[in-house]
């Protein structure tokens, strides 16, 4: 699966590789929801231009945001979130990015996902973010009998071992993105077939 972590880096780990800055990684995470990365990649680029800090974005309106960040998925509320950020940043954190989940999810536009892949990718410390690739491909695989993305971050903060908990993210994004699709899915050609329980897989694309 090495070779999956490789494949694609996803958007906001290619900014983490840039920048190493928590306040990019969180923009970049908030941006890239319901938006593909090749659009989050050009706004950001434009975005980090002229925004620098949290407290920049107190210069601009919501309007002059939303104009920025177009044509991102929801950009209307996302220039909301991000014209926010700055004043709950400084209520409730003293103007620092914080590095936990349950401290993440204070701030506006920041769900369990998006709280996860800051803490992973922006601090470098344990957590599990869950997507629809992680979570489709872990039930998938037969590791777990989970009904959501919660139930299977909870799941895998239990069963795995947390040196795999950042790893496990950017390999199976990229492994569902390329291979592990959820219609039809390349059998044919999965690397660890042998050891998925291919569950609510169709039997025309197993491998003969």
């Amino acid at each position: 699966m090495e070779e999956y972590a490789r494949h694609k880096m996803p958007v906001v780990e290619l900014i983490q590789a840039q920048t190493k800055e928590p306040f990019n990684v969180l923009v970049a995470t908030i941006l890239s929801a319901r938006t593909k990365d090749q659009t989050t990649a050009e706004v950001v680029k434009r975005l980090f231009k002229d925004v620098k800090k949290a407290d920049d974005f107190r210069r601009f309106t919501v309007e002059e945001i939303e104009k920025i960040i177009y044509p991102v998925g929801f950009f209307r509320e996302k220039a909301k979130h991000l014209k926010k950020l700055p004043d709950v940043l400084d209520d409730k954190f003293k103007g620092i990015i914080p590095d936990t989940v349950e401290e993440l999810i204070e701030l506006p536009g920041v769900g369990r996902k998006t709280a996860n892949l800051v803490v992973a990718i922006g601090f470098n410390l344990p957590a599990i973010c869950v997507d629809i690739h992680v979570h489709r491909i872990s039930n998938r695989l037969g590791y777990l009998t989970t009904k959501n993305p919660l139930e299977t971050e909870m799941a895998l903060r239990k069963h795995l071992p947390e040196k795999y908990w950042i790893t496990y993210n950017s390999c199976f994004v990229s492994f569902g993105q390329n291979t592990c699709s959820p219609i039809n899915p390349k059998c044919n050609i999965c690397p660890i077939y042998k050891y998925c329980s291919r569950v609510n897989v169709k039997s025309k694309f197993l491998q003969s």
